[in-house]
């Protein structure tokens, strides 16, 4: 640790990392006490059964909030050894250690909040905790007002940093970071909210830029002309370009989940073709999943591609397709075989398109197309799109294969997950950066609003929470990178991301009053981009329901 005991201001607890360290095994007694109840409750001749967890869902989902809290706490933990190591330990990252274990050790004990009202609680998974030791201390006095206070201190000397601590990334991702931090200072930030409340497009230019960048192409191999980067860089590149606008950070997500369907499921010819493609930018790819009767339930879907001669052809609606006009190719979700109603006999495509234009944006025969209007995360815009005999060419059905198309695009997932958790803490980053700067500026009753404990301590609550969903999204990134099964943690880190981020943008709106609330500000903007975090890439109860069905199989 960078300072001892005696060093540290009051605020901090005397042996953090110690009291921190000796907390999480009650945690996790918990944990593993929760879930072995709940197992028992929903097995049927020794398997989970379908219908039982769903009588039992919210004990379910309670099960899959305590299980993201303490994987949290201890990637929190993971990560102060780290910088400890590492001398970066300083009173900043202490107090964040302790006020992100105080709160959430007494929300665990107390009642989590899975939504505004909503709280998972012990006793709905048939358990109570009377915290001792470590965890009644650090719960008695790790949040206080007095803490949060000097943290927010702290956070004022240290304004304009990209992030609120040391993050614990290395030098190389931490120097991507500032080049893209940069960027987004320079070209996005300073239009990004005219683009909102002009509902418009985010300009080519933008998109060549970041194409030049390397943005689509950051985790495709070298072979096939991407920069063959690390998990972890798209999650640095996605935060910081989210922090300035989350349309211009969720550009390159399409390109992630076309360029890991086409390197898991493709053929090598299908590689060759179109993975350099997708890293230099020339082809925008879109996805082509959801329906309007099916939503998150993709197995029912009812699209469907017969063959004609050597290719296919399509015929059905797709609805919430996102940068669907100008794009080139869609990942397409169809069934392939009339005969089954699951998510057997589904195949993916890789369906050829023309881009559009304003005045034609769906010129390619067999296709039509017209815009949703949304509350925020406009830059790309929504779409509905009817197929009638739309034609597919025999050759960009992946993999060759008839039948895989569920079982391709599961093995995305992880991948789409953790990004979305990634533009989720940019989201919530930025929520802080313009909630901090208003409190810092407006003068009420004769001096800061940041003066006041309520206010600094909302600021003090969303530095922590950022924090720790970074850390949880660090994480699973890491185990992608490591080739480890990173499903469970992708989607806790994308469940507590996209919870964090809605709460940064509430509390930053309500330190503006009443200005939040108008269109001008760029809180308004922020805060109807956080809400749609808790929905797509897997809403937050479909989340926590895969969550739990992972911790009790």
């Amino acid at each position: 640790m960078a300072h001892d005991g005696a060093d540290m201001p009051n605020a901090i607890l005397p042996d953090l990392l110690d009291l921190t360290e000796a907390a999480l095994p009650p945690v996790e007694a918990l944990l593993a006490g929760a879930t072995k109840g709940l197992r028992e409750r929903v097995s049927r001749d020794g398997k989970v059964s379908g219908a039982a967890l769903e009588e039992h869902q919210f004990a379910a989902h309670a099960l899959s909030w305590l299980a993201t809290y303490v994987e949290s706490l201890r990637q929190m933990r993971a990560w102060a050894g780290r910088i400890s190591e590492a001398g970066a330990l300083g009173e900043m990252e202490a107090l964040i250690l302790q006020i992100g274990f105080g709160e959430y050790l007494a929300q665990i004990a107390g009642g989590i909040p899975m939504s505004q009202g909503e709280v998972a609680r012990l006793s709905d998974l048939g358990l109570g905790w009377a915290p001792e030791g470590a965890a009644a201390t650090l719960i008695a006095g790790g949040n206080t007002s007095a803490v949060r206070a000097r943290l927010v201190a702290l956070m004022r000397d240290n304004h304009g940093r990209a992030t609120v601590g040391a993050t614990g990334l290395d030098e190389d991702l931490e120097m991507i970071r500032d080049q893209f931090r940069r960027y987004a200072e320079e070209r996005v930030v300073p239009n990004a909210h005219d683009w909102h409340l002009r509902d418009e497009l985010i300009p080519m230019g933008i998109i060549e830029e970041l194409a030049e960048l390397g943005v689509f192409g950051l985790t495709i191999p070298e072979e096939f002309g991407g920069l063959g980067l690390s998990k972890a860089s798209m999650v640095v590149v996605s935060e910081e370009l989210s922090r300035g606008y989350i349309g211009v950070g969720s550009l390159g997500t399409r390109s992630e989940i076309a360029a890991e369907l086409i390197l898991c499921g493709g053929t090598p010819e299908q590689k060759e073709q179109w993975l350099p493609k997708l890293a230099s930018g020339e082809i925008l790819p879109t996805a082509v999943f959801t329906e309007p009767n099916t939503g998150s339930d993709l197995g029912s879907l009812r699209t469907r591609a017969v063959k004609d001669g050597d290719d296919w052809a399509v015929t059905g609606n797709k609805t919430w397709i996102t940068h669907a006009a100008r794009t080139h190719v869609m990942t397409l979700l169809a069934r392939t075989d009339p005969e089954t109603t699951d998510y057997r006999g589904l195949s993916m495509f890789l369906a050829e398109k023309t881009p559009g234009t304003d005045a034609e944006p769906f010129p390619t025969p067999g296709m039509t197309g017209g815009e949703i209007e949304v509350l925020g995360y406009r830059g790309m815009k929504e779409y509905e799109l009817g197929f009638d005999g739309f034609k597919v060419k025999g050759e960009n059905l992946l993999g060759g294969v008839p039948g895989q198309g569920f079982k391709q695009l599961m093995q995305t997932f992880e991948s789409a997950r953790i990004q979305t958790a990634a533009r989720a803490i940019g989201v919530a980053q930025s929520a802080l950066e313009v909630g901090m700067k208003y409190a810092e500026d407006r003068k009420q009753f004769g001096k800061s609003l940041i003066d006041f404990p309520r206010v600094s301590g909302k600021l003090a609550m969303m530095a922590v929470e950022i924090m720790i969903a970074r850390q949880l999204t660090y994480h699973s990134a890491w185990q992608k990178d490591h080739d480890k099964r990173c499903d469970l943690e992708a989607g806790m880190a994308k469940l507590l991301g996209a919870r964090v981020a809605w709460a940064c943008a509430d509390n930053a709106l309500q330190i503006h009053g009443g200005n939040g609330f108008a269109l001008e500000y760029q809180i308004s903007r922020i805060l109807c981009d956080a809400r749609i975090l808790n929905i797509f890439e897997g809403a937050a109860e479909i989340q926590a329901q895969v969550i739990a069905r992972r911790l009790l199989d």
